[in-house]
């Protein structure tokens, strides 16, 4: 696991494995939202072992699989949501997919109504991750 922070209540990571899970509730986590389909890779972990063992630790799991560049609008609002309700709980919140890439695409839009283009590029840059030619999709829904 290469855990980035992105917000204060926010980090992405690579594949998380139900070993990482220990790890992640002793860090301070309380909310783990897998955004990797099952089935993408033969070593993958299956999300349902996952979300057992998250729970078993008294972790909040959500599954909001995405497929490689298709961010629904619909997905992109659940993900808001799951962020607001981690929020009011005050629970940090870890989102994993291959790379870590879908789940901070997936940050991006979520904030893109209310922050500026730049600035959700930026902070995604400071994790380590190259957002920019998602940039005018962003501004769209900034002005919108």
């Amino acid at each position: 696991m290469d855990i980035k922070s992105v917000t204060d209540s926010l980090s992405v990571t690579d594949q998380v494995t139900s070993d990482d899970l220990l790890t992640l509730k002793n860090a301070g986590y309380g909310t783990i939202i897998c955004n990797r389909p099952d089935g993408e890779a033969p070593e993958q972990p299956a999300a349902e072992s996952l979300a057992e063992r998250a729970k078993e630790l008294g972790l909040h799991w959500h599954w909001l699989p995405i497929k490689p560049g298709e961010f629904s609008e619909q997905e992109i609002a659940q993900f808001a949501e799951l962020l607001q309700q981690a929020e009011r709980n005050k629970e940090p919140v870890l989102a994993f997919c291959r790379t870590g890439t879908r789940s901070i695409t997936l940050w991006a839009l979520s904030q893109a109504a209310s922050v500026p283009s730049a600035q959700l590029v930026q902070q995604a840059s400071a994790a380590g991750y190259d957002l920019s030619g998602l940039a005018p999709r962003l501004e769209s829904a900034y002005r919108s």
